[in-house]
């Protein structure tokens, strides 16, 4: 599956989210501002479903999956490898659209990010070694029917909801932007 999106997938993936994630605020510092010269604006995604934007991504993921499932939605399982924060959105995410999700998740994930995912997001967590998630996960795939991958950070449908933060911000900031400074990272 090739990573590239455009601004038309980061569109269609708003209006698929629009009602599934949280309107995140967009705070300014003073001090940031003072530093810089400029006005600075910060959008918290800290505040989105499961503490991070990484839930824009897993609902347009889970969406498009369900959209475009032959089977009944019951029938369809998300699943993906993740120790946190992903694997969390993906849950909720999937809980939100009604289907299934298995999480594979390192047996050193943190225990707080575990219980989440199985007893607050209702997935199913099979644990395994840190450096075999990719493997395990294929096992999982293999004896799932109805199983669709939704990787954590290679994953166009994951990559276009995630870009919906950029829109978001957009609309609310009262001025045209100089400049956006995103960090990225897979984990």
């Amino acid at each position: 599956m090739p990573h590239c999106i455009n601004f038309r997938d980061v569109e269609a993936a708003y209006q698929r989210v629009a009602t599934l994630v949280h309107r995140t605020p967009v705070l300014t510092s003073s001090y940031f501002s003072g530093q810089s010269g400029r006005e600075v604006y910060f959008k918290c995604e800290a505040y989105q479903k499961t503490g991070s934007f990484k839930f824009r991504g897993a609902s347009n993921a889970t969406a498009m999956i369900k959209e475009s499932s032959s089977a009944a939605s019951a029938d369809v399982t998300v699943v993906t490898h993740s120790s946190g924060n992903h694997a969390q959105a993906l849950a909720l995410a999937a809980a939100s659209n009604g289907v299934k999700a298995h999480i594979v998740m390192p047996d050193n994930a943190p225990e707080a990010k575990r219980r989440a995912v199985e007893e607050t997001y209702k997935a199913r967590v099979t644990l395994c070694e840190p450096s075999a998630r990719a493997a395990t996960a294929d096992r999982v795939i293999s004896e799932t029917p109805g199983a669709a991958f939704v990787h954590p950070s290679e994953d166009p449908r994951v990559i276009a909801g995630q870009g919906t933060v950029s829109l978001e911000l957009v609309e609310q900031v009262p001025r045209p932007l100089d400049v956006v400074i995103i960090p990225v990272g897979g984990g």
